[in-house]
């Protein structure tokens, strides 16, 4: 009976090396130029057909891997647990491909021109870096149509945004900062609720000695600018913010310089002094002018490619 236990386990873990060698092999040397090539010679249901035939045997070899570890134990030899979390990230990774591969191409020759907020601000073709590199890239593109209101919140890429923007993560950051940096008429804007979060994530803001932070409402960032109301200590101030490598410094008023969690340099102003004259007519039939001081932000300083 022991002799039988060796010899299936034998044949196990010899049909268990032989999926763990060919699954790395597949990853690497899949290629992009012959993903498209494949799709021009056999359509992309063909493609999407072979790739999740890669994904099943994933899962089967994790299911394989599993009984495995059962039968191991039984024979008192110690195992760590197989699947588990790794099977729905397999999953999750075969829905975002399937949506990569969907997009990837229009029903005629050549690729489709970007269609969504996603699509503009998360660059790269299909396949670029492997499977990881494409599934990555739609799990953000999916995040960024979800932040700018262009599609519904129930994605998985916006589960993982807002997962991320709790913690004031690396993957909500990325995608504020495509936003934020983003052609405003191609990718939008994050506005509305969950805006001021974002902005405190990707300034990276933190209080400091038991100091709350302030208040943002109002807030709007994309296309370079980012503007809103800050309340702090019962006053509250306008302020607009610009990014260095897309708008020349400002000219009018003061203004400081401020860095956000990817490094990027931004001017940031608040509402300043400035007189506001309101015409009525005085009693001889002229033009007069009643004058006071409001609060309003300096003109936006000239974007650099528009000079």
């Amino acid at each position: 009976m022991k002799h039988k236990k060796k010899i299936i386990l034998f044949a196990a873990l010899t049909a268990c090396m032989v999926l763990i060698c060919s699954m790395p092999v597949f990853a690497a040397e899949l290629t992009e130029a012959e993903v498209e090539q494949a799709v021009s010679s056999h359509g992309k249901e063909a493609v999407t057909g072979n790739v999740f035939i890669w994904f099943l045997c994933a899962i089967a070899f994790l299911k394989v891997s599993q009984k495995i570890d059962s039968f191991m134990a039984s024979l008192g030899i110690n195992v760590g647990n197989t699947g588990g979390n790794m099977m729905a990230e397999l999953l999750i990774a075969g829905r975002s491909l399937s949506g990569a591969l969907h997009g990837s191409r229009s029903g005629g020759g050549g690729y489709q021109k970007n269609t969504s907020p996603g699509k503009a601000a998360v660059e790269g073709s299909f396949l670029s870096g492997g499977l990881a590199g494409a599934v990555g890239r739609q799990a953000e593109r999916s995040a960024v149509d979800a932040a700018t209101g262009y599609t519904e919140s129930s994605s998985i890429g916006n589960s993982m945004y807002q997962s991320s923007l709790k913690k004031g993560g690396d993957f909500a950051n990325n995608v504020i900062s495509k936003i934020a940096q983003g052609n405003y008429s191609q990718v939008g804007s994050i506005k509305g609720e969950g805006a001021d979060k974002a902005f405190v994530s990707y300034m990276g803001m933190k209080p400091e000695d038991n100091k709350p932070l302030p208040n943002f409402t109002n807030m709007e960032i994309g296309g370079g600018r980012i503007t809103g109301t800050e309340t702090a200590d019962g006053s509250s101030r306008d302020f607009a913010m610009y990014h260095a490598d897309q708008y020349m410094a400002p000219s009018q008023g003061t203004y400081d310089t401020v860095q956000s969690v990817d490094g990027s340099t931004w001017y940031k102003q608040y509402a300043q002094d400035a007189v506001s004259k309101t015409p009525y007519e005085d009693g001889d039939g002229k033009v007069a002018y009643h004058e006071s001081i409001v609060q309003k932000i300096p003109p936006a300083p000239a974007r650099k490619d528009r000079i």
